[in-house]
């Protein structure tokens, strides 16, 4: 098993045990312990810290990823590499911080009307602190993916968070602690994460801090205008999964109660996209990497690679999803959610269209074409914002969820096309066509399978069958090489 297998591997261990917890989270206790304001303003604020974490780090993230490897050095010093990452994140957060204290009045003043808007008053300045973790554990993550270390920040990220969350909700429960002492928890094990995280780093002793070198001082504008592009683009498209939940919670009375709502769907939807997350992971730097090389047969190969595997795997969790409706809609409790469950369906096919462009977005953002990245995303943005207005008045969570399809769809074609144009690079083949007859006929079949009285054994039966059916006509008509090369290796030891 190659390094790319490998690790993407114990990443999709990671990631399904981190949905796991968030289901349980999510659909279990925090439908049962808090209310749908409560829910919709902790979303909010996982997307407020986001973006303020985007902003705040002026690219770094991104300069991480696509200058190191032309620092990398034997030394571990890296010609002051991590220094000048430690200086360039402080100096925007604190930049940003400042912004932000002044534009309070201003961002309360807009929400004091909306229902659950005393919980935006009450715990405005959490942001700060939880936003400077965000910002913190991304830089670090960043930092260990230039050295293919990545599986421990996806277990604090997707494990450890979720991990807290549950018990702190528990806590609620048996009346131990309030909403407050909730999220002073969750802050606090965002500090435990990054804490966690730059021990790691330490004892691997990639990195060694030092006095910026002459040659990196010497591309501070380089990386300066790299910043500002990728912090358009970066932020952007963090804003163009989130501005329909902030929009929602803007142009409609019921706000936190809507994104409640919608954003407990979102996050189901989100399953769709984790064999996305999984590969991308080390995905990101070998492709970097490959184009210092300029390497366009390898950035080819696992183009069209993590777009079938991503197809794939998400096609048969979204069928999963959809035919188990019944399911979904008990666990979630409260009966808000059952006329909005085709709102889940047009978000998950949204993140469906998404994946299936594979990498499209970092091949292009990695390359000297990386300013025509911010245009694209930035015209993306646009897109969304103009679509929520139009459509959020009219049709309300459903509004939301077609624009984020609409705009998912226009930014990777343009993607797609522009790869096409200028590399002679696509991810499309006979195999996604093969994905989208098999993906057509398992979810008929689900649909009409008749249903059982019991609940819990309809969802396991029906599962099951399509489980069966969706494996063995992939296997045979040998979509995935890597995929089958796995059953085979298992088929073995049998």
């Amino acid at each position: 098993m190659n390094l790319l297998q490998k690790q993407g591997f114990f990443n999709s261990l990671i990631l399904y045990a981190g949905v796991a917890l968030g289901f349980f989270n999510l659909i279990i206790l925090f439908q049962r312990v808090l209310t749908t304001e409560e829910i919709g303003f902790f979303i909010l604020m996982g997307t407020i810290s986001l973006l303020y974490a985007q902003f705040a780090g002026l690219g770094i993230g991104n300069i991480i990823l696509k200058y190191f490897p032309y620092y990398r050095s034997e030394d571990k010093r890296h010609g002051g590499f991590a220094s000048f990452v430690a200086v360039w994140s402080l100096i925007g957060f604190v930049i940003f911080t400042i912004l932000f204290v002044v534009f309070k009045d201003a961002i309360i003043d807009y929400y004091k009307d909306k229902n659950g808007a005393s919980l935006l008053i009450k715990y405005f300045y959490y942001l700060i602190p939880l936003s400077f973790f965000t910002l913190v554990f991304s830089v670090l993550e960043n930092m260990a993916l230039t050295v293919f270390k990545n599986v421990l920040s996806s277990f604090l990220r997707e494990v450890g968070l979720r991990l807290f969350t549950t018990a702190s909700v528990l806590l609620i429960a048996i009346k131990l602690i309030d909403y407050r002492g909730f999220l002073q928890i969750y802050i606090t094990a965002n500090l435990i994460a990054v804490l966690v995280l730059l021990a790691y780093i330490r004892k691997g002793k990639h990195f060694k801090f030092s006095s910026v070198g002459t040659q990196l001082l010497s591309e501070r504008k380089t990386f300066l205008s790299y910043g500002i592009f990728t912090v358009l683009s970066g932020s952007s498209f963090v804003m163009i999964q989130n501005l329909d939940t902030l929009m929602l919670s803007l142009l409609t009375k019921q706000s936190f109660s809507y994104v409640g709502i919608y954003g407990t769907f979102f996050a189901i939807a989100v399953v769709i996209s984790l064999p996305a997350k999984a590969l991308s992971r080390t995905s990101l730097q070998i492709i970097s990497q490959s184009w210092v090389t300029n390497d366009l047969a390898k950035i080819g190969k696992i183009y069209y690679k993590t777009s079938v595997v991503q197809m794939l795997i998400g096609c048969l969790f979204f069928i999963g999803l959809v035919i188990n409706k019944q399911f979904i809609i008990m666990l979630l409790h409260k009966h808000d959610y059952t006329s909005y469950f085709n709102v889940f369906i047009v978000v998950g096919v949204a993140f469906l269209v998404d994946m299936t462009g594979g990498l499209n977005g970092y091949i292009m953002n990695a390359s000297k074409y990386y300013r025509l990245t911010t245009v694209f995303i930035v015209s993306a943005v646009v897109l969304c914002v103009l679509s929520n207005l139009i459509l959020i008045p009219r049709m309300g969570m459903m509004g939301a969820a077609l624009s984020y399809l609409i705009t998912m769809f226009v930014l990777n074609f343009a993607y797609w096309l522009f790869i096409k144009m200028k590399f002679n690079l696509q991810p499309f083949a006979k195999a996604h066509l093969y994905i989208l007859m098999i993906f057509a006929a398992c979810l008929l079949i689900g649909l009409y399978l008749p249903s059982l009285k019991n609940v819990y054994l309809d969802m396991v039966y029906r599962s099951g069958i399509i489980g069966v059916v969706y494996v063995f006509l992939a296997y045979v008509l040998k979509i995935s090489e890597d995929i089958n090369l796995l059953f085979d290796r298992v088929l073995k030891k049998a």
